[in-house]
């Protein structure tokens, strides 16, 4: 049984009729809708201005067009998995056996040219934690019954979140993991290695360098906002890519001698050649790094150097080596695994596997700009409790 991120159904772009968002995860391809803002990340909004006495010709003249046009609301029908979680939960554990069964009698594709054929759009999410939770110490697999049982617990809570307590309801637009679904997995976490399924001890270098940088919130100024995410400078799919965030969507694309990484989240795009070619000079730092790719059997095989000094993923430095394996295991899953080793982060390096699973086109466009009132708000914020603590000093 493999674990799978989500089969998500919904876009990046929300739709909204008349102003009002679109509870209905259908209409959200409605031509006549809005684009509307989504996540603190202001997405294109036309806006036409007309005098008050037009709008009151028109409203009078397209009265009954606008009651037609109303009419069919709430007359669509949906998939039980997008509205059921029970329905999600057996769908999802009949897809985990149909994905090992088809991996088990499967031969990859080929490119025209000979390489193994990654192409197609894919998603990374699931429900297994990245670490091993305490409780399960010494335990990497799951029985199948354990692991539905875990998988059904994470479901439910997912869908109880209560949008009147939360920014975004994420199952109100079909966007929560389980409407999609992902599939239950074996493993107790995604990190494979160590074998405990915890991310290693930081090396002392590391432990000053977090201990200096929260010597002072960083939220405090955009320039020392340290969520390049946030800052509309990357997106949040890495590299390496962590299936915990929305905006995961992917494409593969391949040509002779290269494979082409297009993320939805931030439009960010990796070119990787596979012609052997040295990585850059080292005082060359690039946000995405700068990555070569080889195949090894039908694995495609990319080891990435060269990240920018400023880039902080999880703590690590630009001296971290990246080398991820992309692996195409049945028709519609691939297999991702990545192992980060930066000695002066970590005290040994460690490892992750995941699934990518295959969903349906296109990518939808991804706009970031100066408008991003989340950017704002979290600065403005961190001003107000740094002001707040240094009044109770005095």
């Amino acid at each position: 049984m493999q674990d799978s991120s989500n089969f998500k159904i919904s876009s990046k772009i929300l739709l909204t009729a008349v102003n009002k968002p679109l509870n209905n995860p259908a209409k959200r391809n409605d031509p006549k809708a809005e684009l509307h803002e989504f996540g603190g990340r202001s997405m294109r909004k036309q806006t036409v201005e007309v005098s008050s006495a037009l709008v009151l010709m028109m409203v009078w003249l397209c009265a009954p067009v606008l009651v037609r046009a109303q009419a069919p609301s709430g007359t669509a029908t949906f998939k039980a998995t997008v509205t059921d979680t029970e329905t999600a939960i057996k769908e999802a554990a009949e897809a985990a056996k149909a994905a090992a069964t088809a991996a088990s009698n499967w031969t990859p594709p080929r490119t025209p040219w000979g390489d193994p054929d990654l192409q197609g759009f894919y998603l990374s999410l699931s429900y297994t934690p990245l670490e091993r939770p305490p409780e399960l110490a010494g335990k990497a697999f799951y029985t199948e019954a354990e692991a539905l049982a875990a998988f059904k617990k994470a479901v439910e809570e997912d869908a109880e979140v209560d949008p009147r307590t939360v920014h975004y309801d994420w199952k109100e637009y079909g966007m929560d993991a389980w409407q999609s679904p992902v599939r239950p997995n074996l493993r107790t976490s995604l990190v494979v290695d160590p074998a405990d399924g915890r991310i290693p001890a930081l090396t002392p270098e590391a432990q000053k360098r977090r201990a200096a940088a929260r010597a002072r919130n960083p939220q405090v100024s955009v320039q020392t906002l340290d969520n390049l995410y946030t800052r509309c400078i990357t997106g949040n799919q890495g590299p390496p890519r962590l299936p915990f965030n929305h905006d995961s969507e992917s494409q593969i694309l391949q040509t002779p001698g290269y494979v082409v990484l297009i993320l939805q989240s931030n439009n960010d795009v990796r070119i990787i050649p596979l012609d052997g070619r040295p990585h850059l000079p080292q005082n060359v730092g690039l946000w995405l790094g700068d990555a070569r790719g080889h195949w090894e059997g039908n694995t495609l095989v990319v080891e990435t150097t060269n990240f920018h000094h400023e880039r902080n993923w999880r703590g690590s430095t630009d001296g971290m080596k990246l080398t991820e394996r992309f692996t195409l295991v049945d028709p519609k899953t691939i297999r991702y695994e990545f192992t980060v080793d930066d000695p002066a982060t970590w005290v040994r390096p460690w490892s992750v596997e995941s699934v990518l699973p295959r969903i349906e086109p296109p990518l939808y466009e991804f706009a970031c700009h100066e408008q991003n009132y989340g950017l704002m708000n979290v600065v403005k914020g961190a001003q107000v409790r740094e002001a707040e603590a240094a009044a109770r000093k005095k």
